[in-house]
């Protein structure tokens, strides 16, 4: 039995976590990489992960139009947030024939912001007979499919409250930039005028899915941000946040119809909370038959769990029928443990 061949398309923060965690993989062989920065190009892919030994795959500029690489089960991309900004690489990955997992936040739903361009995806993704997966830990699990699954137990949901209180500490330049990390509160005022900050990418998707899933009409999403000030230093690998600077975004978002709140979602996410002595959590709350209050402390890790899910997803999506899907769409994720090859097996039948 063959061993499932990947590309890792993107090595930032999350792109080159996404890829050792393929190398502990049994039955997962990487037989590409991409990354957009220069100095990567022509280095060995176990050389620049900081693994030891070395692999056959060199580090490559991305391709415009040829993928270059035959017999390629599954493209894994990790490189923008936008569904804009990944639809070529996806479109690349798609005509050589390949599924796809990537973590930009708005193709955990692309439909609710960008319709055509979720309706052209899931049509080339079914003319090529593969499939496409936008996850990660958030859109992609906490305040979205988790809160599904915890529906199926009510008889009765009337509203949905869910909070994420999380550290920002292992994501890269991107995602600091699009919160705001290290500027000063005039600048984030500004950043969100010009759209250069927006907070968390995501609350489109997660309240749309949730919606669509247990079957509620939302005529309205209402969004607020403000930034988080630092009283004190802040120092990570990606940013430096002075006090009285941004540390973060409170992003609260709320799915509406006539009037009437059905899902909010609260997220309030900074670099290294606990230097103030906030406590990360994940907190989700329905209303409804039987009321629920699901607690879960410290937070699930953005990163590792952002790595995880595109992993272990792997043999869900190449088993799944063609078409851009959700994760709604498909089998509860579950840690992939054991030979991915044999667990794809399992879930062809």
């Amino acid at each position: 039995m063959r061993e499932i061949t990947l590309v890792n398309w993107g090595l930032g923060a999350m792109g080159s976590g996404i890829a050792k965690l393929v190398s502990r993989k049994r039955g997962l062989v990487s037989v590409g990489a991409f990354d957009s920065d220069p100095g990567k190009w022509g280095r060995n892919l176990s050389e620049v992960l900081g693994l030891k030994g070395s692999t056959d795959v060199v580090i490559q500029e991305p391709p415009q139009f040829d993928l270059g690489i035959s017999d390629v089960d599954i493209v894994l991309i990790a490189t923008g947030s936008y569904t804009r900004q990944v639809v070529q690489q996806i479109e690349v990955a798609v005509n050589a024939g390949s599924n796809v997992i990537t973590i930009a936040e708005e193709m955990a739903f692309p439909a609710a912001q960008q319709p055509e361009l979720a309706e052209y995806l899931d049509k080339i993704a079914k003319n090529k007979g593969v499939t496409i997966l936008g996850t990660g830990i958030n859109p992609g699990f906490v305040l979205d499919t988790l809160v599904i699954a915890l529906t199926g137990t009510c008889l009765d949901v009337q509203k949905i409250t869910a909070t994420r209180v999380n550290d920002l500490a292992p994501f890269g330049p991107t995602v600091m930039a699009t919160q705001g990390v290290g500027v000063t509160v005039q600048q984030f005022r500004d950043g969100l005028a010009d759209g250069s900050i927006v907070g968390h990418i995501g609350f489109q998707a997660s309240i749309n899915l949730i919606a669509k899933s247990l079957g509620w009409k939302i005529d309205e999403i209402r969004e607020t941000r403000e930034p988080i000030v630092s009283k004190v230093r802040r120092q990570t690998e990606y940013a430096t946040v002075e006090p009285g600077n941004v540390a973060g975004c409170k992003h609260t978002a709320q799915g509406m119809l006539h009037g009437r709140v059905l899902i909010e979602l609260i997220h309030p996410q900074q670099v290294l909370p606990q230097l103030e002595g906030v406590a990360t959590g994940d907190y989700i709350k329905i209303a409804g038959e039987p009321a629920l209050n699901l607690q879960i402390q410290p937070e699930i890790p953005g990163g590792l769990g952002t790595m995880a899910m595109a992993v272990n997803m792997i043999p869900q999506v190449i088993a799944a029928k063609p078409g851009l899907l959700s994760m709604a769409d498909l089998p509860i994720p579950a840690a992939l443990l054991g030979d991915a090859r044999e667990i794809l097996a399992m879930r062809r039948g």
